[in-house]
């Protein structure tokens, strides 16, 4: 591999596998702070907002990256340029439709999982949670977008650094916020989980800050490359939007995958919990399969997802240039680190299944074991 792919795939491998190692870290403080029976809660509202968000977003930095990357190797700058113009106000609305109806459509979303009196947590306490965690709605597609064309450009810092801000901004408030509420402020416990989700929006916030300073950093130098454009081609942004659409739809599927898995254990385990007369355990258990196992197993999809997304411009760009044999050896290396990751890590967590679990939160007679295969 050429140094700057190794370098563009080491910034952004590393900048994700920091936010998923905080975002897997910030679970045990959280857990002493809201105790077991909320995690479900929490869980409830993130996995709507989970499913939206992959649908908005899941292909889109991926597929302007691609798109990108594609009509910078032909000089056509400015093909590049039109499309990000267009697409920061398609994906403006974009994140405020999804907002309103997720928002609005709360109560409905809340009834799926609430489906017992039995049960901890009311109709009203969860439509709570799903609203606050809504607001990010409004943020992150637009977000998406920026991270996309620095990408196409090459440009992995951008996107990494922000990853990470927006994590750590989003763990400081929730960490904070539901400390104030439930110790501070005397609040109760569905309050601070509300808290909790909401800090998806500030988390956001700061990572879109981010970005805007790059922007300003090197809109210089972007100019330059524009005026580099050798005008030869002529795309429409009907045809930009039809490439993106192509290139995005086999992403937004492989983004989904997770969040519907999680969203079919949503739906049908408090119902079968009910069903056997469980419904009291239901809540409690229901957060120990959706969160917290889910926070320590996605460390290795995690790895394999950041290195693949950092090599899609470079892959796109050797195809382009009519360079397959620089392709293969992309694509062979690519799937042999994959490879030595993912699996190695995977039987690593279910050999120590209980360790694991123990460490992060308490002993539990579920563990892990049984959930990790699922992850190869």
């Amino acid at each position: 591999m050429s140094s700057k792919l190794i370098r563009g795939t080491f910034i952004l491998t590393l900048g994700t596998f920091i936010s998923k190692f905080l975002g897997l870290f910030y679970v045990i403080p959280f857990y002493s702070i809201i105790g077991e029976e909320s995690v479900a809660l929490y869980q409830y509202g993130y996995v709507p907002y989970t499913i939206f968000i992959s649908i908005a977003t899941a292909g889109v930095p991926l597929a302007v990256s691609k798109f990108i990357a594609k009509y910078n190797s032909l000089g056509e700058y400015a093909v590049g340029r039109r499309l990000f113009k267009s697409g920061l106000l398609i994906m403006s609305i974009t994140g405020i439709v999804a907002f309103a109806i997720m928002y609005l459509f709360a109560p409905f979303f809340a009834k799926l999982v609430v489906l017992n009196k039995d049960q901890l947590y009311s109709l009203q306490d969860v439509t709570y949670v799903i609203r606050a965690v809504s607001f990010a709605l409004i943020i992150v597609p637009f977000m998406s977008l920026m991270r996309g064309f620095f990408q196409g450009h090459q440009s992995m810092g951008p996107s990494a650094v922000s990853t990470v801000v927006e994590q750590i901004a989003r763990i400081i408030f929730l960490l904070a916020g539901a400390y104030v509420v439930l110790n501070v402020l005397n609040g109760d416990v569905v309050t601070a989980v509300g808290v909790a989700t909401f800090a998806a929006f500030i988390g956001a916030a700061f990572g879109l800050f981010v970005l805007f300073w790059y922007w300003i950093k090197r809109k210089k130098h972007l100019d330059e490359l524009l005026e580099q454009d050798k005008g030869e081609v002529q795309v429409s942004l009907r045809e930009i939007y039809r490439e993106i659409l192509l290139y995005a739809i086999p992403f937004v599927f492989v983004g989904i995958a997770i969040p519907l898995y999680q969203l079919i254990d949503t739906v049908t385990f408090n119902r079968a919990m009910a069903a056997i007369g469980q419904a009291k355990v239901s809540d409690v258990l229901f957060g120990i399969l959706n969160f917290s196992t889910q926070k320590i197993v996605i460390i290795p999809v995690s790895l394999a997802t950041a290195f693949s997304m950092s090599l899609i411009p470079h892959i796109t760009m050797s195809f382009v240039a009519g360079d397959l044999k620089h392709v293969k050896k992309q694509l062979d290396q690519t799937f042999q680190v994959l490879l030595f990751l993912t699996v190695p890590a995977v039987v690593g967590i279910m050999l120590l299944a209980d360790p694991f679990y123990a460490v992060f939160y308490e002993r539990s007679e579920w563990g892990l074991k049984f959930y990790v295969p699922m992850h190869l």
